[in-house]
């Protein structure tokens, strides 16, 4: 039995130290989620699990997940997960994460984000 909680506190420090390491990105960083922010991605490096925050006024924008489609033609399914808080926290899977705001013109403005985590 000894060995049995031994093995179950290993597995909860594991798995303490792998939600503890998640990292918190502001997009846009100052500028927040706005026009131009397709370049932000560029240098950083980004990880399964990290959390992206997009700051922005909801009465002119908004958040859209989509997939690499939506992304490249800047248009949203049916299906799409719509973000409108303003102050909205997505944590990202691993492979490629795509989001864009879906107001008229606002993707083509470059208000369209790319994320590959590993």
């Amino acid at each position: 039995m000894n060995k049995l909680s031994l093995w179950l506190a290993f597995l909860c420090l594991l798995i303490q130290s792998y939600t503890n390491s998640a990292a918190v990105f502001t997009v846009g960083d100052g500028s927040g989620w706005s026009f131009g922010a397709d370049s932000w991605p560029a240098g950083k490096s980004f990880r399964s699990g990290d959390v992206l925050e997009f700051n922005y006024n909801p009465a002119f924008h908004n958040v859209v997940a989509v997939d690499a489609s939506g992304y490249n033609n800047c248009q949203m399914s049916a299906g799409s997960r719509v973000y409108n808080s303003g102050n909205d926290r997505i944590t990202i899977g691993g492979g490629t994460n795509y989001f864009i705001c879906s107001f008229a013109g606002h993707c083509d403005g470059g208000m369209r984000i790319a994320i590959t985590a590993n």
